[in-house]
């Protein structure tokens, strides 16, 4: 959905690197070496999307670091689409809707990242939740969002990772 808007496929990862997950920051060689494009290409990108006042820049150390500008208007819609885009609110209303007991939900590993890698990993935080059942929901929310879910079960989780969903 969001390739047919935004064409270039280097300035779409950027957006994800960025927006799916606040802390997320990166530099131009970093980037470049992480997305596998030219320094040339991520360069152009994001001074585009500096440009537009979509991410924000400060030097550290020699190196100019780039992040999501969190105070501009469009940034929560902006972080929003993003996260459709890969699917997980609809994976996370998935979960909710049939699983009940759920107290957290949270993304590790190369999505929590920033990296669309293809595979979410996604640890389920309750008690007695039915590990059989999260495996038949695993193979609907991946033909829903067209992505590989790995879902790890447990009653306590330090919190390291994107929390998307956590109970109130």
């Amino acid at each position: 959905m969001l390739e047919t808007l935004i064409t270039s496929k280097t300035r779409l990862r950027i957006l994800i690197k960025f927006f799916i997950n606040v802390a997320n920051n990166g530099y131009l060689r970093g980037l470049a070496e992480e997305l596998n494009e030219s320094t040339n290409s991520i360069r152009k990108e994001l001074n585009n999307l500096m440009d537009a006042g979509y991410l924000e820049k400060e030097s550290i150390q020699n190196k100019i670091i780039y992040k999501a500008n969190t105070n501009h208007p469009l940034f929560s819609i902006l972080q929003k689409i993003v996260r459709q885009h890969i699917g997980l609110d609809a994976m996370v209303e998935m979960i909710l809707q049939r699983m009940g007991s759920i107290e957290r939900v949270v993304i590790i590993g190369d999505y929590a990242k920033g990296i669309d890698s293809g595979t979410i990993k996604v640890v389920l935080v309750g008690d007695e939740l039915n590990s059989d059942y999260i495996e038949q929901l695993a193979f609907k929310i991946e033909k829903e969002i067209k992505r590989k879910v790995h879902f790890l079960i447990t009653n306590k989780h330090d919190g390291l990772g994107l929390i998307i969903y956590e109970a109130t």
